[in-house]
């Protein structure tokens, strides 16, 4: 991991930051990426060059394919290589579904699906060359439950769709040394949440929580495990 570049997308607030702090740890050089707000941004590469990391700021809308591939480019360009990418970038819409858009579904759908699948195809050509490539898609806990979802049909479509990608890709990729992983999220601590929740776990999630799943899958550990969905729910909805 020391000699390792990460890139992890929508990392100048929340959970996208406690990840690119938490890889930021071990790696090389940490690319922070936003979409509108730099302010936020710098201060996350502020926090990470504490730690003695170089990283650095990079802004993209990743709904635009040439927007993606411009970013990974970017991040190679100032690092010399992208080793790990987590593909956190991805809004939730609570609506219900009978009064949803056009507008709506593509919106989600290009955020949370397209935006990751973007990503992906630029960053893999490199990981390819140098044999070695740690791809994570962030979900959430419910990924797999193909049930009703009256208020936030569209993020789940987009994020079941994501995890038929990430299964996909990491069939594809195993040869080349790379795997492609999904961590999912449960009810974390700040986060949109259903009133009086039954976790078994009797907490929400933290953002170390997921961070910390994220930095396991990105590991020499992990180097045997792809085409898994990590849920870090502390047993919600089981």
């Amino acid at each position: 991991m020391s000699e390792r570049v990460v890139l992890v997308t929508g990392s100048n607030r929340g959970l996208g930051r406690d990840i690119a702090l938490t890889l930021a740890e071990t790696a090389s050089g940490v690319a922070v990426h936003y979409r509108r707000d730099r302010a936020a941004a710098e201060e996350t590469v502020r926090d990470i060059e504490k730690k003695g990391r170089p990283a650095a700021a990079l802004a993209a809308d990743l709904t635009v394919e040439e927007e993606a591939a411009r970013l990974i480019r970017k991040t190679e360009d100032r690092f010399g290589r992208l080793d790990i990418l987590v593909n956190n970038y991805g809004p939730i819409l609570e609506k219900g579904w009978a009064e949803l858009t056009r507008v709506d579904w593509d919106r989600i759908l290009q955020a949370n699906l397209y935006s990751a699948w973007f990503c992906m195809k630029a960053a893999l050509p490199g990981m390819r060359r140098r044999e070695w490539g740690r791809i994570i898609n962030i979900g959430y806990s419910r990924v797999e439950q193909l049930t009703a979802f009256q208020k936030i049909l569209p993020y789940a479509v987009a994020k079941t769709g994501l995890l038929l990608l990430t299964r996909s890709a990491a069939a594809s990729e195993a040869a080349a040394n790379i795997t492609v992983n999904m961590v999912s999220p449960g009810l974390l601590e700040g986060g949109v949440r259903p009133k009086d929740p039954d976790i078994p776990a009797g907490r929400l999630g933290r953002l170390e929580d997921v961070a910390h799943a994220v930095r396991y899958l990105s590991s020499p550990e992990a180097a045997y495990v792809t085409g898994i969905n990590l849920t870090v729910a502390g047993g919600w909805k089981l």
